[in-house]
Order: structure tokens, then C-alpha cells, then sequence
């Protein structure tokens, strides 16, 4: 062997020495940090271990893409070798049930597959849900916020990968009315579905001023046009801090409902999530999550920087943990979910200043639509 061979060779060793110096248990951490980092939205239990001499990778994961990814870590780190013993949930799933949408105006997802559980969050009428786990009638889905959670069979209408390619090319009407019906006949009183603002129906035809429509599981009735917009033509709307604000005054006196993500109950984040959602944007989940997003201003930042449509945070002033978020209006005031749905001063000297302290940080939304947990219902694939 020449001096160049040698070398070679001897750069070959250390390069693999130098991998593998990264171990099975600090991939998965490192890779887990970086694509599974919160259990709300990513299925992620994966262990490494070694067994009679050989690296064993045992748990669960939700996705094939997030095995892929575990994969091509080992990979990288040097480890070619090892026995995969990873469950990928969705596998489990057949492809007629892969996706689906929920077919209710309003249905409700639980933390547990049952439903003494504690509400997560909500769907709305056509809102397109990944099928990750099937627990007798219950299933574990995704939502276009990434969201993770359990609904009822009953509250969904199930579809192949190529039912909803031919959902996405249709023409579709998305309710923008607070609330509205889906009737029998051009106005009639009988109801074949309650709808609420941000449902999405399948268009089939119309007449002197109504829309008849399909729900996602095919039920088919007429509705006022005056309620509905074409959807692709929708959600072509720039940023409207006004439609944001018009949407969160119309709950005014709403009740609080842990949980709560539509105009019949909403939670403190519920709130800024539909708030958004009628100027096509699709937010986070919680408040916490939403806290992570946009362009984020400090704490201590003064009142009169905010601009309408701003998101401030509350939360333990000593650990500066977020657990509340109200939607800033002007003058100091802002609208909240905190028994109601309610408008509070930010200055402590006005009579409606409530028990609340000084907000512990707050997002701008208004420029960052695209950037990380803000996305435009038009830019987003499961929709278009």
C-alpha cells in the first residue's frame, strides 16, 4: 500500500470513528428536538438500546416520514447496521381511510379516545384531518395546524388520497356568515346541517340567489349565497386586521369552553384561532404554541407599539410560562376569552383593567404569514 492509499484509508477510519462517536440515544434526542419537539403535534416515543452486542431502535413514531428521518440520522452517524423495530402508526391505517374531513359543523376532539376525556380543540364542517391511529371508534388525527387528537368515527367521513386530490381541484364555497343553514329546499325551514363560519362544502349548482351544496359525507342543501364565498377566490384576501378584529367582536359574550376553536364556544386561543381563520390564516393550537410565532415582542414592551391584530400573551410572571392570549384592538384595549369572550384595557389605571398582569410578550402577525405556525389556508397543501 502506497503513502496515498494509506492515508486515504486511515481518513476513511476516522471519518467513521468521528460519526459513530455520536451515539443511537443522542440522535434520536437530537432528531427529536428538531422535527418531534411537542407531543401536541408529533406522535414521538423511540427508544435505543443495545442487545447482545447489536443497536435495537424499539417504540413508536406517527408518520413514515419522520421514520425516514430516523433513518437517514442513523445513517449519517455511522450506524448502517441496527435492528428497527419502530411502529409507524399511519401504517396501520388502509388507504381508504387515510384521510378524512369532518363532516359536522362542529365536531369535538379529546385528548383520550373517549368522551369523558378533556377536549383538545375542535374541527369544522370540510376541515381535512390526516388518519394517524384507529382505537375502536375513536381515531387519532392530524389537523391543518398539526394538532394531534382523538374524534369519534361518527364525526368524520373518511377518503382516499385520491377523493381528496379531486376535493382540492373542486369548486368549494366556505361559510363566512357567523352562522347559517343548510335547508332542503331555496327557503325552506328544514334543516339538513347547522353551519358555522369557516365550513367548507362541495359546489353543485345554484339558484336566484342560493348554493347548493354538498357536505363532505354528501348530504346535499341549499343555502343564502349572502353566506358564502367561492373558496379559492377567498382566500386570495391580503391581511385584514379589520376582518380579524369584525370577527372577534361578533363573539362578543360568547362563552368559554376549554377546548373551544369555533363561533359557538371558544377558549383564549380559540379565539385568536377563528379570529384569523375568517382572513384565511391558519394559527397554532394553544396560546403557548402561538406565542412561539410571528414577530415576537418582549415583555415590557410599551402598549402604544401594538398594532390591531397583535397577539399578547399572559402567563406566570416568574416562570414566564404562557397560558392565556387576547387579541389588541387600540387604545390600550384588547379582546379575550376569559369567561367570555370580553374586552380588557392593557392600562391599569382604566376602569376595565382586569386581574390580569402586563402581557408577558406579544406577536406580531401582520408580515410573517408563511413563516413558522402561520400559514395561509391558500398556500396550504391540504387544502390547495
Amino acid at each position: 500500500m502506497n503513502i496515498k492509499s494509506f492515508i486515504l484509508v486511515l481518513m476513511l477510519a476516522l471519518t467513521g470513528i468521528a460519526a459513530m462517536a455520536v451515539t443511537p440515544e443522542e440522535t434520536l434526542a437530537d432528531l427529536k428536538q428538531r422535527i418531534a419537539p411537542d407531543k401536541r403535534t408529533a406522535i414521538w416515543d423511540v427508544k435505543a438500546s443495545q442487545q447482545a452486542g447489536k443497536w435495537v431502535l424499539t417504540g413508536t413514531v406517527g408518520t413514515q416520514a419522520q421514520k425516514k428521518a430516523i433513518q437517514a440520522a442513523m445513517l449519517k452517524n455511522g450506524y448502517s447496521r441496527y435492528d428497527d423495530k419502530i411502529t409507524v402508526l399511519e401504517d396501520g391505517i388502509p388507504a381508504s381511510r387515510k384521510w378524512a374531513q369532518v363532516k359536522l359543523s362542529i365536531a369535538t376532539l379529546r385528548t383520550e379516545p373517549k368522551h369523558s376525556a378533556e377536549i383538545a380543540t375542535q374541527g369544522i364542517m370540510g376541515a381535512p384531518v390526516k388518519v394517524l391511529q384507529k382505537d375502536d371508534d375513536w381515531y387519532r388525527v392530524q389537523m391543518a395546524d398539526d394538532y394531534i387528537a382523538y374524534v369519534p368515527e361518527s364525526s368524520l367521513s373518511f377518503k382516499t388520497e385520491a377523493q381528496m386530490k379531486a376535493w382540492r381541484k373542486a369548486k368549494r364555497y366556505i361559510v363566512t356568515a357567523y352562522d347559517s343553514r343548510l335547508v332542503t329546499e331555496p327557503h325552506g325551514d328544514e334543516t339538513v346541517s347547522d353551519l358555522v363560519m369557516g365550513n367548507i362544502l362541495e359546489y353543485k349548482t345554484s339558484q336566484s340567489g342560493w348554493l347548493k351544496l354538498a357536505t363532505p359525507d354528501g348530504r346535499v342543501g341549499w343555502v343564502d349565497a349572502a353566506d358564502c364565498a367561492e373558496l379559492s377566490q377567498w382566500s386570495q384576501q391580503g391581511f385584514s386586521a379589520a376582518q380579524i378584529e369584525k370577527t372577534a367582536r361578533r363573539m362578543m359574550g360568547s362563552s368559554y369552553l376549554w377546548g373551544g376553536t369555533s363561533t359557538k364556544v371558544t377558549d383564549c386561543s380559540g379565539l385568536s384561532k377563528v379570529s384569523y381563520l375568517s382572513n384565511g390564516i391558519i394559527l397554532q393550537r394553544d396560546a403557548s404554541q402561538q406565542a412561539l410565532t410571528g414577530k415576537i415582542m418582549k415583555k415590557g414592551t410599551d402598549w402604544r407599539q401594538y398594532e390591531t391584530g397583535d397577539l399578547l400573551f399572559f402567563g406566570n410572571e416568574k416562570t414566564g410560562r404562557v397560558t392565556h392570549v387576547g387579541i389588541y384592538l387600540r387604545d390600550g384595549k384588547y379582546i379575550h376569552c376569559s369567561g367570555q369572550v370580553k374586552i380588557n384595557s392593557l392600562i391599569p389605571t382604566a376602569s376595565d383593567y382586569p386581574y390580569l398582569y402586563s402581557p408577558l410578550s406579544a406577536s406580531r402577525i401582520k408580515g410573517m404569514v408563511g413563516t413558522k405556525g402561520i400559514v395561509a389556508l391558500k398556500n396550504h397543501p391540504w387544502y390547495f
